[in-house]
């Protein structure tokens, strides 16, 4: 299958990297610090929303400015050794003219931006929860990266590996392209499903960039 685009927006933890790991072993020792029970704890949708909304789910007002400070603390010094490359992703990347695509991802921006440090990424463009007032599943980290870009939102594509991102991306008008990195392909509403990056090829064209998706 191929597609023509303007430009190709990826999420990050999941559809770039991994660091499960890291957020799972983090995420845990901050809920055991406020308090909170493995079963308020698993009620809740950790993967790719923003930290504040996360915290905001399960404690009061004003414990949370200082609770997203804490976690972002606790996975920035947790992000050496804990961040890989997922398949696909450094030679998808290295094909890219670098002003066609962009990071959107829900962590901040010092968090997400180690992260892809770590790895040896270095985008020109990254959107992260700094940016927007609202996270995704709202489309405005998406619209916001198009505008960036200079680009159609209706032509740009949109790499996800979570239910709220490609609910933003479609949100946005943008076509979207699941991975099952971390969800079942069930899980996954999109334009199509592929397995990981290793799955999807880019050639610049005159007009933008062509994308090739295997089946």
């Amino acid at each position: 299958m191929k597609i023509h685009a303007d430009a190709l927006l990826f999420d990050n933890d999941g559809t770039l990297i991994s660091s499960m790991e890291s957020v799972y072993r983090c995420w845990s020792r901050w809920a055991q610090e406020y308090g909170i029970t493995a079963e308020e704890f698993g009620r809740v949708e950790l993967h790719g929303r923003p930290a504040a909304e996360i915290a905001a789910d399960l404690l009061p007002p004003e414990k949370i400015a200082e609770a997203v400070a804490r976690i972002e603390e606790l996975e920035v010094s947790d992000v050496a050794g804990g961040v890989v490359l997922l398949p696909g992703t450094r030679e998808l990347l290295e094909s890219l003219p670098a002003d066609r695509w962009a990071v959107v991802t829900s962590a901040t921006r010092a968090l997400g931006e180690a992260r892809l440090a770590e790895v040896g990424l270095r985008p020109g463009l990254v959107i992260a929860a700094d940016d927007i007032t609202r996270g995704k599943p709202d489309p405005e980290p998406f619209l916001l990266a198009a505008d960036k870009l200079g680009v159609d939102p209706a032509r740009c594509v949109v790499f996800e590996d979570a239910p709220a991102g490609l609910q933003a991306g479609r949100a946005a008008g943008m076509k979207t392209v699941a991975l099952t990195t971390t969800h079942q392909a069930s899980e996954l509403s999109a334009d199509v499903v592929v397995k990981d990056l290793s799955a999807v090829s880019a050639q610049a064209t005159a007009g933008g960039v062509e994308i090739v998706l295997a089946d």
